[in-house]
């Protein structure tokens, strides 16, 4: 499992993580995790699509955050598009990954 990015936002963080097995899917997406007490959750809070036929397109899928949370996360993962997708394609590759710290502007 790749963690991608950490997002800060307000007193909650989230972890941005890719599943290898989901290369297979046919869509690119994260799953994010709720960071609690530095360790990650144990249960995904939603799930974004990140790309549509190769082209860029940030949605959610799923999600049980509130809609100022997805809000933010769309923008900030928006925002790190071009970073997530370089470290997920480590992770589907097998190499390892930098998790970006991404705090709220």
């Amino acid at each position: 499992m790749g963690q991608l990015a950490l997002l800060y936002l307000f007193l909650r963080a989230y972890v941005l993580v890719s599943i290898p097995v989901d290369k297979y899917e046919n869509r690119r997406h994260v799953h994010v995790f709720p960071r609690l007490k530095g360790a990650r959750g144990k249960y995904s809070v939603a799930k974004i699509w990140l790309e549509s036929h190769g082209q860029k397109q940030v949605e959610i899928y799923e999600s049980s955050l509130s809609s100022k949370d997805n809000d933010l996360l769309l923008r900030i993962i928006d925002d790190n598009w071009e970073y997530i997708n370089e470290q997920m394609t480590k992770s589907f590759n097998g190499e390892k990954t930098h998790p970006k710290e991404i705090k709220l502007k």
